[in-house]
């Protein structure tokens, strides 16, 4: 069977794979537009595996919520230049809405799920082949509540979840908001782990001089009493200054709103993964045989 430009030209609209490849595979599928793209498909899938230990540590965080309800998933890429690109935002979005209709809460389950006769599996390696970058759905936070959910991200790169009773919407928001600035590690004081609070008082008891370690022993731990609460306030979401209004503390503001943070989920891209800092010019030099 002949294989016309316009066939070409419609596999290339569906697929988003380059002209020459179309072309192969409406050849070697007689030329059937539907057997060639599930051919691509399968080639993707070939594609991604290979693409699949590169390191992929761009990407963006997108969340989708309805009424106590909300998700928060992050998608890497291998380049900033390819989590901007429209195809890669679009694909990220329609993730974040199938988790939240699916009702998934893990990346696994998120996977199978079913979109416009694929599944997010598939349009993740079609993907891949269409852009040429390892992509990843790396984490997966679900949250359900009776209470406020407080829902942000900033820049696409971090993303907040905010489980609170009482207060509202504006609050919550308020709140996620000051988790994505200063990722507290701990919530209120009774969280922060015993051996964090015993190591954190070894060290300041090596700090002090051998003068002020004679002192008599209740003074001492008075000393190492207020080093230590300030050491506490400054790791806890309820201790730390209000990034919206830094005269009161987080806790004097959910005090203020009659609310209470019972949970916070923070994602930020690519945390946690090494990247490979390359370097362009020398690379180029050693292309030319110049290094």
């Amino acid at each position: 069977m002949e294989i016309t430009a316009s066939m070409v030209k419609e596999l290339r609209e569906r697929s988003g794979v380059g002209m020459m490849e179309c072309k192969k595979a409406l050849t070697e599928n007689g030329g059937n537009i539907d057997t060639a793209m599930e051919w691509l498909r399968k080639q993707g899938l070939a594609k991604a595996d290979k693409k699949a230990g590169r390191i992929a540590a761009e990407g963006r965080v997108v969340m989708a919520a309805e009424a106590g309800k909300a998700v928060m998933v992050e998608i890497n890429s291998e380049t900033d230049f390819v989590a901007k690109d429209e195809n890669f935002v679009n694909f990220c979005d329609l993730v974040a809405k199938a988790a939240l209709s699916s009702g998934a809460t893990d990346v696994d389950a998120l996977k199978a799920v079913a979109v416009d006769g694929a599944t997010v599996e598939e349009l993740r390696s079609a993907l891949v082949l269409k852009l040429g970058e390892n992509i990843q759905l790396r984490r997966l936070v679900a949250l359900t509540s009776d209470g406020n959910v407080g829902a942000y991200v900033h820049g696409g790169r971090i993303g907040v979840l905010i489980d609170m009773k009482g207060g509202n919407a504006e609050l919550a928001r308020g709140v996620a908001m000051h988790v994505a600035a200063m990722n507290p590690p701990y919530n209120k004081a009774a969280d922060v782990p015993a051996d964090f609070l015993a190591k954190e008082k070894e060290i300041e008891l090596a700090k002090m001089t051998d003068k002020d370690r004679a002192k008599p022993a209740e003074i001492l731990e008075k000393i190492i009493g207020g080093k230590i609460q300030k050491i506490v306030t400054e790791n806890t979401l309820y201790g730390q200054p209000y990034v919206i209004d830094t005269n009161m503390t987080v806790e004097a503001a959910l005090k203020a709103g009659k609310a209470d943070v019972t949970a916070y989920h923070r994602i930020a891209v690519g945390e946690g993964i090494e990247k490979v800092v390359e370097d362009y010019a020398a690379e180029v030099m050693k292309q030319a045989g110049l290094a």
